[in-house]
């Protein structure tokens, strides 16, 4: 995974900005402010989808438009087949694109359906999953995947503000990279300190529990 190139593309400025805050530093990044479809060479991009692979709005609409209509019932058939019709948040699929110079998309749902994701560690747990899922790809396949196109995580549908996301994202990367010799309650609770959200901070229950 040390050639894994990570391409940060989003349209919004501000975001960019804030990629270029949290990733500062760290390997084999490149932060482009501008749209996925003008990039000159990717091999996977990332789909920040639906636990249902409903890829009609946003960044997921895009994909679409770019690749054709039938990746979005590759995806929906995958789901079902890996997932029986739904998705968890915390994992990533690739789904292969028919694209001679782009092969793969990897389908990682932020939220089940579109929704505000504030005050969650979702963009944590979809970027773990993205990285996990390109380690045990290029693990165990001939033609692995060297370049990734990711766009802000939770910035749109989600709301997450970009610093939040961008924080989230450059903490999954740096916990890839550096993964630990040992695990005890010492790491555990460090991490969880550093992630912050996912039901100890900033949680409230919904009215009716209340």
């Amino acid at each position: 995974m040390d050639d894994l190139k990570l391409i940060l593309v989003d349209p919004k400025p501000d975001l960019c900005i804030a990629w270029e805050k949290h990733f500062d530093g760290l390997p084999n990044i490149e932060i482009v402010n501008g749209s996925f479809e003008k990039l000159p060479e990717f091999d996977c991009m990332v789909s920040a989808a639906n636990s249902f692979g409903l890829m009609d709005g946003g960044v997921d609409l895009a994909i679409i438009r770019y690749f054709g209509d039938d990746l979005m019932n590759r995806v929906q058939k995958q789901v079902i087949e890996e997932y029986l019709g739904e998705q968890p948040v915390g994992t990533s699929m690739l789904v292969e694109t028919s694209h001679p110079k782009h092969p793969y998309v990897a389908h990682t749902p932020t939220m089940r359906v579109p929704m505000e994701i504030t005050r969650t560690d979702n963009v944590y747990l979809a970027m773990w999953a993205l990285l996990l899922t390109l380690r045990k790809h290029n693990s165990s396949e001939q033609s692995p995947i060297n370049s990734v196109a990711c766009p802000g995580l939770g910035t749109a549908t989600g709301k997450v503000p970009v610093n939040e996301a961008a924080r989230q994202m450059a903490l999954a990367y740096t916990h890839f990279l550096k993964p630990p010799s040992y695990i005890d309650w010492r790491l555990a609770d460090e991490r969880q300190q550093k992630v912050r959200y996912g039901g100890d901070m900033g949680f409230r229950f919904p009215p009716d529990f209340e």
